[in-house]
């Protein structure tokens, strides 16, 4: 493609297209919560610690520096804040509690796709494209049995990027994690189908139509507790 044909594109359009956006890099999403002057700050420091680096060859520096501009960018005051939310005392242990793994990961087991807007084996590089569309979509809850194998696991979510979640499910949908808590004696038992969601998805609906509705679903399973993992 010509120079020319490029669209052109703002320094804080630049920042964002990391989150929803073209880039979709999660390693580099807090970029969207830094200032225009923040963020020139990090690449100009990160491109001195790439020079220094090459000279003594000592790269921990760029990971060091990385983190602590994520922990700065995440820990100011967050979009949403509420004066007070449900709390529910739990009724047991977690050691003595039936728990159930639930994330917003995007995750299904193989041949169980969901088949976003009934398209057969979406690619994650068109889930990407689509995630305004994915963002007025009610979501759909993929059911995972908890004895599935990790081979069996596959992940699709255009919200992030998944490369970490390939390379290890368990960090973003940890049902061996869970597995080996309830084999410690930590967890009492896990609920025998674990489940899974795109959380880039109509908000509104998702808390007034389909959230309730997992939660009766829930309820009838008998359950203590769930353990929600947002993505």
């Amino acid at each position: 493609m010509d120079s020319e044909d490029v669209p052109k594109e703002s320094f804080e359009d630049f920042k964002k297209s990391f989150s929803y956006g073209s880039r979709n890099d999660l390693n580099f999403k807090f970029l969207a919560h830094l200032s225009d002057r923040e963020a020139s700050r990090f690449f100009r420091e990160l491109l001195w610690n790439i020079g220094d680096s090459y000279d003594d060859g000592d790269f921990d520096r760029i990971v060091e520096h990385v983190f602590n501009w994520q922990v700065k960018a995440y820990s100011g005051p967050g979009r949403y804040a509420y004066d007070e939310g449900p709390f529910v005392k739990p009724a047991k242990a977690v050691a003595e509690s039936k728990l159930a793994l639930l994330t917003s990961s995007g995750h299904f087991v193989a041949g169980h796709d969901p088949e976003p807007f009934g398209v057969k084996d979406m690619t994650q590089e068109e889930a990407v494209r689509r995630i305004g569309e994915f963002l007025k979509e009610a979501p759909a809850l993929s059911t995972i049995p908890a004895d599935t194998p990790v081979e069996k696991l596959q992940v699709r979510h255009g919200g992030y990027d998944i490369r970490g979640a390939l390379a290890d499910h368990n960090v973003a949908f940890p049902l061996q994690r869970l597995r080996e808590l309830e084999q410690e004696g930590a967890i009492g038992e896990i609920a025998p189908d674990a489940y899974s969601f795109i959380g880039a998805c109509a908000q509104t609906r998702l808390l007034k139509e389909t959230g309730p509705e997992w939660v009766s679903m829930l309820k009838e399973k008998n359950l203590d507790a769930v353990f929600l993992v947002p993505v």
